[in-house]
């Protein structure tokens, strides 16, 4: 009996849920029950010795420290392929003429070379539970790291190579009941400008004393400004060092580190997603219309144009060389792509992408030369809407602004339910976390490298199964040297490059 319980677990684990409705259905058969029920008192036991195994495991994870254990894969690792497709040969994209934001962090991410698939090799930190949701690499070549859990919020500093946390900041707890997960960037000094807690940005640096470490630099009370129940929901630098922010409810402020002199307008539309900056000013997205905001004598935010659109955007604004800027939008309940001047706001084009009624998208744009590529996200509303092998709506495409027009350049049928994709300009490719379907039931997770000229899928690395292994929302980070990060809802996921 003890290595028929052995191979049941072997094969429980190399192929998912699906051994065990196997064994349910064989248990329906008499004499297989009849033959299991005669065996059952040795199986006691070995339950039992099973279950003392357990907990001691679980007693041993809780004393090891973050990062030193890798992510616990789910039953299934069998199930499904490791890798999918031959490696990438790097073609070039044209460089973004965009200007460099002078208070953001040294280096654009896009530039960045990101994996090419050859041999690549698949590296995990598990922090718990866990969910690192934003990632940036600092000059010293260190993850900066947010992460939420049930107890809060906190900044970590992650060792690229070993995964394991080096410092730890948490940040103020947030009001009870509050949904409001907040925004953050790095800027130029290495510091994590954070939206946290109740109504308060903060500045952690990375750095103390020319040592790698984590503290708080600057604390911005924005209370007095932002109502109870309200909360912060996006923070941008514009080029002059000025923080813009926005409440969920619709307020836009601008604050002044040096002075800390807040001006704010009441947009009276709410807002869920990020903000854009340029030399002007600032772009905020509602959920009825874009706004071109500039700064007035006073450092008040002062309305430049207004822009209503159809339906609701599921992106934060983003700015392309030639003076536009591309938010998504519903019409008709078909998911679109609409391109405005930057200038005054009107319309160049629109362009509907995926079918009517499987369209949605809740994750940023990636620019590409003259277009964006959208991420299709319907069907995803949590970790749930992935569970076993469930996977949402699938779809990515590239819309592209030609001559004053849109134009589809491609259309992918990888399915991203949630995080959108990144760009890496060296090499050429967009890369995504996707989800393959399993009539199995496992949840087989990969990062996806795609041709970002044909839109053709050059690669797949399977990077974990199971429910830990989803991003909810995460976006994958191009780091140094050719690797890919992410953060899971338990921890780190690396992939680069072994050949």
């Amino acid at each position: 009996m003890v290595w028929l319980l052995g191979a049941l677990v072997l094969a429980w684990v190399a192929w998912g849920p699906v051994v065990l409705l196997v064994a349910a259905g064989l248990l329906c058969v008499p004499r297989v029950r009849w033959w299991v029920q005669d065996r059952v008192h040795v199986s006691r036991r070995v339950a039992a010795w099973a279950a003392g195994a357990v907990a001691v495991l679980a007693a041993a994870v809780l004393v090891v420290p973050d990062g030193w254990l890798p992510i616990p894969p789910a039953p299934g690792v069998w199930a499904g392929p490791a890798y999918v497709g031959r490696p990438a040969n790097p073609h070039e994209l044209a460089a973004s003429t965009l200007p460099q934001n002078p208070h953001r962090a040294v280096g654009d991410p896009v530039d960045r070379p990101g994996p090419l698939g050859r041999q690549p090799e698949v590296d995990t930190g598990w922090f718990g539970l866990q969910h690192c949701g934003r990632l940036a690499l600092a000059s010293s070549g260190s993850l900066v790291a947010l992460c939420t859990s049930r107890s809060g919020q906190v900044v970590r500093l992650v060792d690229p190579d070993s995964l394991r946390p080096t410092a730890t900041q948490e940040l103020p707890e947030r009001p009870d009941g509050s949904a409001c997960t907040g925004d953050s960037y790095l800027d130029a000094a290495d510091r994590l400008v954070v939206a946290a807690g109740d109504r308060v940005v903060l500045a952690v640096g990375t750095v103390e004393d020319g040592k790698q470490s984590l503290g708080v630099d600057a604390t911005w009370d924005l209370r007095p400004y932002v109502p109870y129940g309200d909360c912060v929901v996006a923070l941008a630098p514009d080029f002059s060092g000025r923080i813009w922010w926005a409440s969920a409810a619709g307020l836009t402020g601008t604050l002044d580190p040096a002075t800390e002199q807040v001006g704010v307008i009441d947009l009276g539309e709410e807002v869920r997603r990020g903000i854009a900056t340029d030399e002007g000013g600032a772009y905020v997205v509602t959920d009825t219309a874009l706004h071109r905001l500039a700064v007035g004598v006073d450092g008040t935010p002062q309305p430049v144009w207004r822009s209503e659109y159809a339906g609701a955007s599921g992106s934060a604004p983003v700015l392309l060389p030639g003076g536009a800027v591309a938010i998504t939008d519903e019409v008709e309940d078909r998911l679109g792509v609409a391109f405005l001047a930057r200038d005054d706001g009107r319309v160049l084009c629109r362009q509907s992408v995926f079918d009517k009624g499987d369209g949605a998208t809740a994750s940023d744009l990636a620019v590409v030369g003259s277009g964006v590529v959208v991420t299709n996200n319907k069907g995803y509303a949590s970790p749930r809407s992935a569970l076993l092998g469930f996977t949402t709506q699938a779809g990515i495409a590239r819309v592209d602004l030609v001559d004053g027009g849109c134009v589809v350049s491609w259309t992918s049928d990888a399915v991203s339910p949630s995080g959108g994709v990144v760009a890496s300009r060296p090499n050429g490719l967009v890369y995504a976390w996707t989800k393959r379907p399993s009539l199995t039931g496992v949840s087989a997770w990969y990062l996806t490298a795609i041709d970002a000229t044909t839109g053709r899928s050059r690669w797949s690395v399977r990077t974990g199964t199971g429910l830990l292994a989803g991003n909810d929302g995460s976006q994958v980070l191009i780091g140094a040297g050719g690797t890919a990060w992410a953060g899971t809802l338990a921890g780190l996921v690396r992939v680069r490059d072994r050949g």
